[in-house]
Protein backbone atom coordinates (compact mmCIF):
# COMPACT_ATOMS: atom_id res chain seq x y z
CA UNK A 1 0.00 0.00 0.00
CA UNK A 2 1.28 3.45 -0.84
CA UNK A 3 2.39 5.63 2.04
CA UNK A 4 0.61 8.54 0.42
CA UNK A 5 -2.87 9.38 1.64
CA UNK A 6 -5.61 11.13 -0.25
CA UNK A 7 -6.60 14.48 1.19
CA UNK A 8 -10.12 14.34 2.55
CA UNK A 9 -12.65 16.75 1.18
CA UNK A 10 -14.61 18.87 3.65
CA UNK A 11 -17.82 17.23 4.77
CA UNK A 12 -21.02 18.38 6.42
CA UNK A 13 -21.08 22.03 7.52
CA UNK A 14 -17.49 22.55 6.35
CA UNK A 15 -18.41 21.51 2.81
CA UNK A 16 -21.43 23.80 2.90
CA UNK A 17 -19.29 26.70 4.09
CA UNK A 18 -16.74 26.08 1.32
CA UNK A 19 -19.51 25.93 -1.28
CA UNK A 20 -20.97 29.19 0.00
CA UNK A 21 -17.59 30.92 -0.06
CA UNK A 22 -17.08 29.81 -3.64
CA UNK A 23 -20.55 31.04 -4.63
CA UNK A 24 -19.78 34.42 -3.07
CA UNK A 25 -16.43 34.60 -4.88
CA UNK A 26 -18.10 33.84 -8.21
CA UNK A 27 -20.74 36.52 -7.64
CA UNK A 28 -18.19 39.06 -6.39
CA UNK A 29 -15.97 38.43 -9.41
CA UNK A 30 -18.89 39.16 -11.72
CA UNK A 31 -20.06 42.23 -9.80
CA UNK A 32 -16.59 43.77 -9.49
CA UNK A 33 -15.92 43.03 -13.17
CA UNK A 34 -19.18 44.67 -14.24
CA UNK A 35 -19.29 47.65 -11.89
CA UNK A 36 -15.84 47.99 -10.38
CA UNK A 37 -14.97 47.71 -6.73
CA UNK A 38 -16.41 51.01 -5.58
CA UNK A 39 -19.74 50.77 -7.41
CA UNK A 40 -20.11 47.04 -6.87
CA UNK A 41 -21.99 46.58 -3.62
CA UNK A 42 -22.13 43.85 -1.02
CA UNK A 43 -25.91 44.03 -1.39
CA UNK A 44 -25.74 43.15 -5.10
CA UNK A 45 -23.33 40.29 -4.42
CA UNK A 46 -25.58 38.96 -1.65
CA UNK A 47 -28.66 39.13 -3.88
CA UNK A 48 -26.94 37.11 -6.60
CA UNK A 49 -26.00 34.41 -4.11
CA UNK A 50 -29.40 34.50 -2.43
CA UNK A 51 -28.21 35.47 1.04
CA UNK A 52 -28.15 38.61 3.18
CA UNK A 53 -25.42 41.24 3.30
CA UNK A 54 -24.53 39.90 6.74
CA UNK A 55 -24.13 36.45 5.22
CA UNK A 56 -21.46 37.73 2.84
CA UNK A 57 -19.65 39.57 5.62
CA UNK A 58 -19.81 36.49 7.84
CA UNK A 59 -17.54 34.70 5.37
CA UNK A 60 -15.23 37.56 4.36
CA UNK A 61 -15.37 40.18 7.10
CA UNK A 62 -15.54 43.30 4.96
CA UNK A 63 -15.59 44.45 1.35
CA UNK A 64 -11.84 44.97 0.99
CA UNK A 65 -11.18 41.48 2.39
CA UNK A 66 -13.63 40.10 -0.18
CA UNK A 67 -11.74 41.90 -2.95
CA UNK A 68 -8.46 40.41 -1.72
CA UNK A 69 -10.05 36.95 -1.74
CA UNK A 70 -11.34 37.48 -5.29
CA UNK A 71 -7.87 38.45 -6.51
CA UNK A 72 -6.32 35.46 -4.73
CA UNK A 73 -8.93 33.13 -6.24
CA UNK A 74 -8.20 34.57 -9.68
CA UNK A 75 -4.50 33.86 -9.21
CA UNK A 76 -5.18 30.30 -8.10
CA UNK A 77 -6.94 29.62 -11.39
CA UNK A 78 -4.13 31.07 -13.53
CA UNK A 79 -1.00 30.05 -11.60
CA UNK A 80 -0.94 26.41 -12.84
CA UNK A 81 -0.48 27.76 -16.38
CA UNK A 82 2.54 29.89 -15.51
CA UNK A 83 6.17 28.76 -15.73
CA UNK A 84 8.06 27.64 -12.66
CA UNK A 85 10.79 29.84 -11.16
CA UNK A 86 14.08 29.07 -12.86
CA UNK A 87 12.51 27.96 -16.15
CA UNK A 88 14.21 29.07 -19.36
CA UNK A 89 13.19 32.24 -21.14
CA UNK A 90 11.42 30.20 -23.81
CA UNK A 91 9.49 28.28 -21.13
CA UNK A 92 8.39 31.60 -19.64
CA UNK A 93 7.05 32.76 -22.99
CA UNK A 94 5.28 29.43 -23.49
CA UNK A 95 3.62 29.82 -20.08
CA UNK A 96 2.31 33.25 -21.02
CA UNK A 97 0.88 31.78 -24.22
CA UNK A 98 -1.00 29.22 -22.12
CA UNK A 99 -2.49 32.09 -20.13
CA UNK A 100 -3.38 33.88 -23.37
CA UNK A 101 -5.16 30.75 -24.58
CA UNK A 102 -7.05 30.42 -21.29
CA UNK A 103 -8.31 34.01 -21.07
CA UNK A 104 -11.06 33.68 -23.73
CA UNK A 105 -12.48 30.69 -21.85
CA UNK A 106 -12.99 32.89 -18.76
CA UNK A 107 -14.01 36.35 -19.99
CA UNK A 108 -14.93 37.37 -16.46
CA UNK A 109 -11.28 37.15 -15.45
CA UNK A 110 -10.20 39.50 -18.24
CA UNK A 111 -13.05 41.90 -17.45
CA UNK A 112 -12.19 41.86 -13.75
CA UNK A 113 -8.53 42.54 -14.51
CA UNK A 114 -9.20 45.47 -16.84
CA UNK A 115 -11.83 47.06 -14.59
CA UNK A 116 -9.83 46.82 -11.38
CA UNK A 117 -6.60 47.82 -13.08
CA UNK A 118 -8.14 51.09 -14.27
CA UNK A 119 -9.63 51.78 -10.85
CA UNK A 120 -6.46 50.94 -8.96
CA UNK A 121 -4.44 53.73 -10.57
CA UNK A 122 -5.91 55.71 -7.66
CA UNK A 123 -3.46 55.20 -4.76
CA UNK A 124 -6.37 55.06 -2.31
CA UNK A 125 -7.91 52.03 -4.04
CA UNK A 126 -7.60 48.83 -1.96
CA UNK A 127 -6.10 46.96 -4.94
CA UNK A 128 -3.51 49.66 -5.72
CA UNK A 129 -0.64 48.00 -3.87
CA UNK A 130 -1.62 44.60 -5.28
CA UNK A 131 -1.29 45.79 -8.87
CA UNK A 132 1.87 47.81 -8.23
CA UNK A 133 3.53 44.73 -6.75
CA UNK A 134 2.15 42.50 -9.51
CA UNK A 135 3.47 44.73 -12.29
CA UNK A 136 6.88 45.11 -10.66
CA UNK A 137 7.18 41.35 -10.24
CA UNK A 138 5.89 40.45 -13.71
CA UNK A 139 8.11 43.03 -15.38
CA UNK A 140 11.08 41.62 -13.49
CA UNK A 141 10.22 38.05 -14.52
CA UNK A 142 9.89 39.08 -18.16
CA UNK A 143 13.16 40.98 -18.02
CA UNK A 144 14.86 37.89 -16.61
CA UNK A 145 13.30 35.73 -19.36
CA UNK A 146 14.54 38.01 -22.14
CA UNK A 147 18.01 38.14 -20.57
CA UNK A 148 17.97 34.34 -20.45
CA UNK A 149 16.97 34.20 -24.11
CA UNK A 150 19.84 36.56 -24.92
CA UNK A 151 22.29 34.41 -22.96
CA UNK A 152 21.09 31.32 -24.82
CA UNK A 153 21.63 33.08 -28.14
CA UNK A 154 17.92 33.26 -28.99
CA UNK A 155 17.21 36.99 -28.67
CA UNK A 156 17.21 38.70 -32.05
CA UNK A 157 19.80 41.36 -32.79
CA UNK A 158 18.88 44.84 -31.65
CA UNK A 159 16.24 43.73 -29.12
CA UNK A 160 16.73 45.35 -25.70
CA UNK A 161 15.48 43.07 -22.89
CA UNK A 162 14.22 46.05 -20.83
CA UNK A 163 12.11 47.39 -23.69
CA UNK A 164 10.93 43.91 -24.70
CA UNK A 165 9.73 43.19 -21.15
CA UNK A 166 7.81 46.48 -20.91
CA UNK A 167 6.30 46.03 -24.37
CA UNK A 168 5.19 42.46 -23.59
CA UNK A 169 3.44 43.54 -20.41
CA UNK A 170 1.69 46.40 -22.20
CA UNK A 171 0.68 44.12 -25.08
CA UNK A 172 -0.87 41.55 -22.77
CA UNK A 173 -3.05 44.17 -21.09
CA UNK A 174 -3.96 45.84 -24.36
CA UNK A 175 -4.93 42.56 -26.00
CA UNK A 176 -7.30 41.70 -23.15
CA UNK A 177 -8.98 45.09 -23.46
CA UNK A 178 -9.28 44.85 -27.25
CA UNK A 179 -10.65 41.31 -27.01
CA UNK A 180 -13.31 42.39 -24.51
CA UNK A 181 -14.40 45.17 -26.86
CA UNK A 182 -14.31 43.12 -30.07
CA UNK A 183 -13.72 39.38 -29.49
CA UNK A 184 -14.00 38.43 -33.17
CA UNK A 185 -11.32 40.91 -34.23
CA UNK A 186 -8.56 39.85 -31.82
CA UNK A 187 -6.88 36.52 -31.16
CA UNK A 188 -4.94 37.04 -27.95
CA UNK A 189 -2.74 33.96 -28.21
CA UNK A 190 -1.83 34.34 -31.87
CA UNK A 191 -0.97 38.00 -31.47
CA UNK A 192 1.19 37.36 -28.41
CA UNK A 193 2.93 34.46 -30.18
CA UNK A 194 3.68 36.73 -33.13
CA UNK A 195 5.16 39.25 -30.72
CA UNK A 196 7.51 36.65 -29.26
CA UNK A 197 8.46 35.36 -32.72
CA UNK A 198 9.45 38.90 -33.71
CA UNK A 199 11.79 39.14 -30.73
CA UNK A 200 13.16 35.65 -30.22
CA UNK A 201 14.98 33.53 -32.79
CA UNK A 202 14.60 29.84 -32.03
CA UNK A 203 13.88 26.85 -34.31
CA UNK A 204 10.93 25.48 -32.33
CA UNK A 205 9.27 28.85 -31.69
CA UNK A 206 6.84 28.43 -34.66
CA UNK A 207 5.20 25.63 -32.67
CA UNK A 208 4.08 28.31 -30.24
CA UNK A 209 2.15 30.24 -32.88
Amino acid sequence: MSAMTTAKKPRGPYAAADAMRRAILVAATDVFAESGYRAGSIKTIAERVGITDAGVLHHFGNKSALLAAVLEWRDERISPLLPEPGDSGIATFAGLLRVAEYIPTEPGIARLHCTLLAESTDPSHPAHDFFVERYDRTRGELLHAFHQAAGEGHLKAGVAPELAAAATLALMDGLQLQWLLHPDAVNIRETLAGHFLALVDMPDMPQMA
